[in-house]
């Protein structure tokens, strides 16, 4: 099969650049190793689809940390308040929670996308199903694996947005790492992020606290200091509080073989105040009925109190150190299959501004491919849209000058 633009995933970042392509008049075969597309986007809506984050610019970008550079020009073209105007064009409305969070006032990714994707067919996507890539022929045709045996596919442009490594079941399998590194493309090896993190509990802990909510409790790490809540696991911890520093964290198990984060059990009430009360008289009181009635520490806080800091709860002055600092050690960040998204990826210095590879022109990659991580909050969904947005405008650009000129309509407005 001859084609014009091939796109190779169905998630957001492949979607947005076939969006991208047929906008400015490009016939778009879109190829999924999944049985239907999206499968991701999907499951990340199940407990409420996150589309962006409604904060100043400039506090969005710094979310990307060592990557906001490389992704500045595509995140201000699709910038949060782009996000939501292409949303309510597609009959989704949105609004801001208190967190400064965006989501579909239906909560569910599900009506977005078939939406989406009844527009895209609509304007002329072509669509191919179980249809998993698995690499160049040859004569550098694209190769997929089919349930009618391979089929080769030659195409003058192909965006690659095959995700990371994170929920493999849905597709993102990381596969495609050996087939660009046989291409001599450099690939920074996938890590966990937005990750939960083993600990090494007692048996009496966990028996009792896993499952359990740690609510209203900052969390610190090198200086850096968050309010949040996670939940403890059979393994370890897990949620928003721990995924905000995860990447800190990872990278120090990488290095020193385990990290510590650091717990203020009471982050409303200072340490003088704790020890105030703490000290007053116990009476016949247990431990755990004095801490309750002094402090309100119950629970699974009475609990990693315990067993974090036990040797230090000794003085009224020793225990309100240690409900302002309890120290969890984490021993090693959660598999990459069980986590919501990866680091590494094709290395920024591959690709050139509208993120095609430098050493294989018309090849373009786009989302969770490339070396960027953000915590959880909508950045990771804004930012694939947005490198899929950008790659799909190149590789019309790209296919435009092969074919000397304009081939299509151009549009300027945010997508939708």
């Amino acid at each position: 099969m001859q084609i014009s633009v091939a796109v190779i995933g169905g998630g957001p970042a492949g979607l947005m650049a076939a969006d991208a392509l047929i906008k400015r008049g490009h016939t778009v075969h879109l190829f999924d190793a999944m049985p239907s597309l999206g499968r991701k986007f999907l499951m990340a809506g199940k407990s409420g689809l996150n589309l962006t984050h409604a904060e100043p610019f400039d506090v969005f970008l710094s979310r990307f940390e060592k990557a906001s550079a490389d992704l500045e020009p595509a995140l201000r073209a699709l910038a949060p308040d782009a996000v939501q105007q292409w949303a309510e064009k597609l009959g989704t409305e949105t609004f801001v929670g208190s967190s400064g969070r965006v989501f579909p006032k239906s909560m569910k990714a599900a009506p977005l996308l078939r939406s989406w994707l009844r527009e895209l067919r609509g304007h002329g996507l072509i669509t191919h199903v179980r249809h998993k890539w698995v690499g160049w022929s040859p004569t550098d045709a694209l190769l997929f694996e089919t349930p009618d045996g391979t089929v080769e596919v030659e195409a003058q442009a192909c965006v690659l947005a095959l995700g990371g490594g994170s929920w493999p079941s849905l597709g993102s399998d990381g596969a495609w790492v050996p087939l660009l590194g046989a291409q001599s493309v450099d690939v920074q090896p996938l890590k966990s992020a937005n990750c939960g993190f083993d600990v090494d509990w007692s048996e009496h802990f966990r028996d009792r606290f896993a499952g359990t909510p740690v609510k209203s409790v900052m969390l610190s790490h090198e200086g850096r200091r968050l309010p949040g809540e996670f939940v403890v696991t059979q393994k370890g911890v897990e949620g928003g509080g721990i995924y905000a520093h995860a990447a800190r964290l990872r990278d120090a198990i990488a290095e020193n073989g385990s990290a510590v984060l650091t717990l203020d059990l009471a982050p409303g009430v200072d340490q003088a105040r704790l020890e105030e009360k703490l000290g007053r008289p116990r009476g016949s009181r247990s431990f755990a009925t004095h801490l309750k009635k002094t402090t309100g520490i119950t629970g699974v806080k009475a609990g990693l109190l315990r067993e974090c800091a036990n040797d230090q709860l000794t003085t009224p002055a020793s225990i309100a150190a240690a409900i302002k600092n309890v120290p969890l050690v984490l021993a090693s960040p959660r598999p990459m299959e069980e986590v919501i998204s990866t680091a590494g990826g094709v290395a920024f210095s591959e690709l050139d501004e509208g993120f095609m590879v430098k050493s294989k022109p018309g090849l373009f990659c786009a989302g969770e491919m490339l070396d960027w991580e953000a915590p959880t909050g909508g950045y990771l969904l804004n930012a694939c849209m947005a490198i899929g947005r950008q790659a799909g405008d190149a590789a019309a650009a790209y296919l435009e000058a092969m074919n000397g000129g304009d081939d299509g309509a151009h549009s300027d407005q945010p997508p939708g």
